[in-house]
């Protein structure tokens, strides 16, 4: 429970950075065709890989407000047969976006500016173990988690565009443990996301820890310690920001 706590900052720093990097490139990609960025950039690596059931891109979208007839209205993505899938014109915008995300990735891992930092060797340690854990959560796993898994992962994709991919589906999980976390605890979305500090804020805190943690489970102590101080190293560009 406690790593779970600790690593999950870890995870969406560097999650976040490279959304912030990207951020420009993703709405000029969309701009030359007249359009804003909508969900589909969201969970295109499943959408990639296959159709996402309508319930499950949902409930991934519930802190949100969410209209699924203005989503399919730039006609990116279409709802069929009670699933969500790429249209041809979003596969392509997808895998040009595939295409941003892997090139920022590279860019900003690999800057090391002093020689004492891991650089793309972080990537390659770490990837392996993110890949045993999203194995791991198929098992246990909540319903976003199962559903936006397998990510798309092109022939030939670098170290770094993997390991985009994989972190991208490892926050599912743990976001799939805070929604368990709260609707345990009679709250509706509305109610959780008024919450203030307190004692029930941190009781779910601490329940969305124990649900995360099962998946670290299948990770020995030495392998957690090379997961959180290879992310740990990873940079992220935020303080030129």
């Amino acid at each position: 429970m406690l790593y779970a706590a600790v690593v999950r900052p870890v995870i969406d720093r560097v999650h976040v950075s490279l959304r912030n990097a990207v951020r420009p490139q993703v709405r000029e990609l969309y701009g030359r065709r007249g359009l804003t960025p909508g969900v589909e950039i969201d969970v295109f690596y499943a959408l990639l890989d296959h159709p996402v059931p309508e319930s499950a891109l949902a409930a991934r979208m519930v802190y949100w407000p969410f209209d699924p007839e203005a989503a399919e209205a730039p006609g990116l993505v279409e709802r069929v047969d009670g699933c969500w899938r790429l249209t041809g014109d979003g596969r392509a915008v997808a895998l040009e976006a595939e295409r941003v995300f892997a090139a920022a990735a590279e860019r900003l891992w690999s800057f090391r500016p002093s020689p004492s930092l891991p650089g793309l060797a972080a990537v390659e340690a770490v990837l392996p173990l993110v890949e045993r854990l999203l194995e791991a959560g198929q098992a246990h796993g909540g319903p976003v988690f199962r559903a936006l898994t397998p990510v798309w992962e092109p022939a030939g994709a670098s170290p770094s565009a993997l390991l985009v991919s994989r972190l991208e589906a490892l926050r599912h999980y743990r976001a799939d443990a805070h929604r368990a976390a709260w609707g345990a605890a009679g709250l509706t979305v509305a109610q959780v996301q008024a919450l203030g500090p307190g004692p029930e804020r941190d009781a779910i805190e601490a329940e969305t820890n124990r649900l995360d943690g099962v998946v670290y489970e299948a990770l020995d102590a030495d392998e957690r310690l090379v997961l959180l101080g290879g992310l740990g190293a990873l940079p992220d560009g935020l303080a030129d920001r």
